[in-house]
């Protein structure tokens, strides 16, 4: 059975002796298929095998190796060729070169070794090539946003659509939505889907960084301009030359520094803190916010003129709890996600904690839904995770359960539950809490309304 791994060699070589004294010293490494040959023809006839590396006999009888070079080179130029001659010649070895061998051979008490750390560099540069490749793909998949984002609701495909059409162009995007609903990965699918994708992806929670450092971090500034200024400091914006900028929490950008964002955005140029020199920039812009600007208008804690500046493509990006079966999808994917990076056995989720999840509000969105899944498949000591293995905030389960329009006699229900989720099951204590009696809440256990263990 050949080595799956195998790195194929094919030798054309028309002494037969020497050919299979090469064949037999190379095929000392198992990982190296070789294949000899005696003549171009038969060479030629299985070229479509695709050999990694040729060692090509310059003063072949029936051709010249410059020839069967030039041949080889157009029929598959990934192909590296060896020169193996039995002339020392600088000029004729400078013109094979230059012609695509890879390297020119002296028969000679060296050429065995030669030959062989020759290949083991082509392996080495083989495997690198290899490994780009593979990176190329897996940035690729990474930014495949339909795989960033998972989900298939009616409500996330809208964005997926809203992602392919800002990628297309250099518009400004506003994502709306509420906290932990995913709004930097919204700016990354665009970033990374569309021509800016070699460029940097710059970040900045402009709500995270003090307010009289904002203006240097976004801006830059020059030596000396404020005490501690030791050097000077190239800004945000300059990182993102080229590229794309993203502004989180843009509503918390303090007024006085709206005007300057705003001529920065129109004239499409910065200056440092402390500088006068003019710095052209090429940014593309993405904000993002959980406030409702055009309410923070109307308040005057935001510009209108920057508002209609940056409101540009909007997205609103929908909370999990209006998502439907998508939390779902995304709880079997941070659960394998979490098994496989902690090399754990695959674990599956029960339809009752399947309920307990689409019954929650996920007040926290996906960033809630993740933590609880990891906390679940921690808890889970066998191959699915029950109900009981996941932890839902109880405020945000109230909240949940006043804001749905349901019977009293649902409500009841719903309370009665919640708090014999809380109390593990103890149906006695639970009636004395809420001052109910044990007869009622045996019978509606008995008529299937309340659930436990």
């Amino acid at each position: 059975m050949k080595n799956p791994h195998s790195f194929k060699i094919f030798i054309v070589e028309d002494d037969t002796w020497y050919g299979s004294m090469l064949q037999h010293y190379l095929s000392l490494n198992p990982e190296y298929e070789i294949k000899r040959f005696e003549n171009p023809q038969d060479f030629f006839a299985q070229i479509h095998e695709n050999p990694s590396v040729v060692t090509l006999d310059y003063s072949l009888a029936d051709t010249d190796g410059a020839e069967v070079l030039k041949k080889i080179k157009e029929t598959n130029p990934d192909i590296r060729v060896i020169i193996i001659s039995g002339q020392e010649d600088v000029a004729t070895a400078i013109s094979l070169l230059k012609n695509g061998a890879f390297d020119y051979i002296v028969k000679d008490d060296d050429t065995k070794d030669r030959l062989w750390n020759s290949i083991l560099h082509l392996r080495e540069i083989s495997n690198l090539k290899q490994e780009v490749e593979s990176l190329k793909t897996q940035v690729g998949r990474q930014y495949d946003f339909s795989q960033m984002i998972i989900g298939k609701s009616p409500a996330i495909e809208k964005v997926f659509s809203l992602i392919e059409k800002a990628a297309k162009t250099n518009i400004t995007v506003s994502v709306t939505g509420e906290t932990g609903s995913g709004k930097e990965m919204i700016a990354k699918a665009i970033h990374y889907n569309s021509d800016r994708h070699k460029a940097p992806f710059v970040a900045v929670n402009v709500a995270a960084i003090p307010r009289e450092l904002i203006e240097s971090e976004l801006f830059g500034h020059e030596k000396g301009a404020f005490t501690g200024a030791v050097t000077r400091r190239i800004g945000r914006f300059e990182e993102a030359d080229k590229g794309t900028l993203f502004l989180d929490e843009i509503g918390e950008l303090d007024i006085n520094l709206q005007a300057k964002l705003l001529r920065v955005l129109q004239e499409r140029e910065i200056t440092r803190v402390g500088g006068n020199s003019i710095t052209k920039i090429n940014v593309r812009i993405v904000v993002a916010t959980h406030k409702n600007l055009l309410e923070e208008v109307a308040k005057k804690t935001f510009r209108e003129d920057l508002y209609y500046r940056l409101i540009g493509l909007p997205i609103l990006l929908p909370p999990l709890r209006d998502r439907g079966n998508d939390i779902l999808i995304l709880a079997k994917h941070f659960t394998d996600a979490f098994c496989k990076e902690n090399k754990l056995g695959k674990k599956s989720i029960s339809p009752e904690a399947q309920q307990k999840l689409l019954g929650y509000s996920f007040p926290g969105n996906v960033r809630e839904l993740k933590s609880i899944m990891e906390l679940a498949v921690v808890m889970a000591d066998e191959e699915v995770i029950e109900a009981d293995h996941i932890t839902l905030s109880s405020s945000a389960s109230i909240n949940d359960l006043l804001s749905k329009d349901i019977t009293l006699k649902e409500f009841e229900a719903q309370i009665i539950q919640h708090f014999l989720e809380k109390y593990d099951h103890d149906v006695l204590q639970v009636a004395k809490k809420l001052d109910v009696g044990k007869s009622t809440i045996y019978r509606m256990i008995q008529n299937g309304e309340l659930k436990v263990k």
